[in-house]
């Protein structure tokens, strides 16, 4: 499974409770577009409406501009196909304990493309500070160990 699109954001900005697996409703070029390497997670948040989950501001530019319609908008709302208990579930986390909904990575599962979205918790200024420190001792140590000093 390869990774078409990344939300470098994600882990740095929340804390990753719990993941899902999710499938993508998209139109052909979208289709195209993404497994060529165009899609954009960054800014992207997933809502719920009327029961349904949404992908939303997550960025497929067109495959080819020149036979898109001029109708075509890059950042529509794009359903994400959860089981029902799936979103019962995502439903009352958000709504009942402040958490949210993020998209981690889009990816390919055979012939499908499938998102990764994360149940998450806003991290603090300085919890993401700390986590930097907490990573440059480990990575300094590795060097050491290594002996490039």
């Amino acid at each position: 499974m390869s990774d078409l699109a990344y939300n470098k954001r994600a882990h740095f900005d929340f804390e990753i409770l719990e993941t899902f697996e999710a499938g993508l409703v998209l139109l052909g070029t979208e289709v195209k577009s993404v497994r060529a390497g165009h899609m954009s997670l960054k800014g992207a948040y997933v809502t719920m409406h009327n029961g349904n989950a949404e992908l939303t501001n997550a960025t497929i530019p067109p495959w080819q501009i020149a036979n898109t319609p001029k109708s075509y908008d890059q950042t529509r709302s794009r359903r994400l196909l959860l089981s029902a208990e799936e979103l019962k579930y995502l439903t009352g986390k958000i709504s009942h304990t402040g958490l949210t909904i993020v998209p981690i990575r889009v990816y390919n599962k055979g012939s499908v493309l499938k998102v990764e979205i994360g149940l998450a918790k806003g991290k603090k200024l300085h919890n993401k500070k700390e986590q930097q420190r907490e990573k440059d001792i480990k990575r300094e140590a590795e060097i050491f160990l290594r002996g490039k000093e």
